[in-house]
């Protein structure tokens, strides 16, 4: 009986590190570009509902983090928000249990755009990136754009490419094991996020993707548009433009011996502002 409910324990235990209870806050997540103030508003709304509802800003991405950091909590203060502050921490601050208490009380936290490798390079698997999990678990909004929004899923788009391009010709084949991907900070689990999506025509690294990971959505977002993922798994289309979802589910895959990508039968969904998916049917809820 005693080895039983030890098993039982260690399962318990296992089930609630993996993450398998639903996170009962939001994500932000904005393809990057300009964001009208209606849209920024929304994240204010949701961020106040949570505790404090103040707002962590974490400018990693940028090069230039006082600047970012400093223009996005004037940008939140003029929107009425009381309490916005600039969070940037290096790996050996995050390191430190204290340092993740300035999210104790956090209603939102946005991640400023840039390169997202800086921000795991610095946060992931830390007391701090613990921390924002938790919050998020616990009902606070995590936000982002463009870099921040790619370090939103567990799979995480660097970039980059193995075979460095010319420039002016990035990511223009379908090839299987030609984008570098790293962990990201894993607040989504099922899908690949990408950003600035058909603006800067990143179809080909995405779709790529999802041939090598077809339990994945692939989920591209343009600019001055996003996505709200709610705590049942679905998501709104806010803003501008479109939500690009790629399904490759159902598709059988083929390599070519130079490493030519083809798909047969996947499902794309090109959402407008309005529409509802859902994340666990990978179905469209709306319109």
């Amino acid at each position: 009986m005693r080895r039983w409910k030890s098993g039982l324990a260690a399962l318990l235990f296992g089930l609630v590190l993996s993450g398998q209870a639903a996170p009962q806050g939001r994500l932000f997540i904005i393809g990057g570009g300009t964001r009208s103030e209606s849209m920024m508003k929304k994240f204010v709304e949701l961020a106040a509902q949570v505790k404090s509802g103040r707002i962590v800003v974490i400018p990693l991405a940028s090069a230039t983090p006082d600047e970012s950091g400093t223009s996005m909590v004037d940008e939140f203060k003029k929107l009425g928000v009381t309490d916005a502050v600039i969070f940037n921490p290096t790996r050996e601050q995050a390191s430190k249990a204290e340092t993740a208490a300035i999210l104790n009380d956090a209603g939102g936290v946005y991640f400023t755009g840039g390169d997202q490798a800086r921000v795991t390079k610095a946060l992931l698997d830390t007391p701090v990136h613990k921390k924002l999990l938790e919050i998020y678990e616990n009902g606070a909004v995590i936000g982002g754009t463009s870099a921040g929004a790619a370090i939103m899923s567990e799979v995480m788009i660097t970039g980059d490419e193995k075979r460095p391009p010319a420039a002016g010709h990035e990511f223009e084949t379908l090839e299987a094991g030609m984008v570098i991907t790293a962990p990201g900070l894993g607040f989504i689990k099922t899908t690949i996020i990408d950003q600035h999506f058909a603006t800067r025509k990143r179809h080909n690294r995405l779709v790529s993707l999802v041939a090598e990971n077809p339990k994945l959505l692939g989920i591209g977002i343009d600019e001055a548009t996003a996505i709200i993922v709610h705590p049942d798994e679905t998501f709104d289309v806010i803003g501008d433009k479109d939500v690009i979802v790629y399904d490759p589910a159902q598709a059988k895959v083929s390599v070519t011996p130079g490493k030519t990508i083809g798909l047969a039968g996947m499902v794309m969904h090109v959402l407008l502002p309005g529409a509802k998916f859902d994340l666990k049917t990978r179905k469209v809820l709306a319109p």
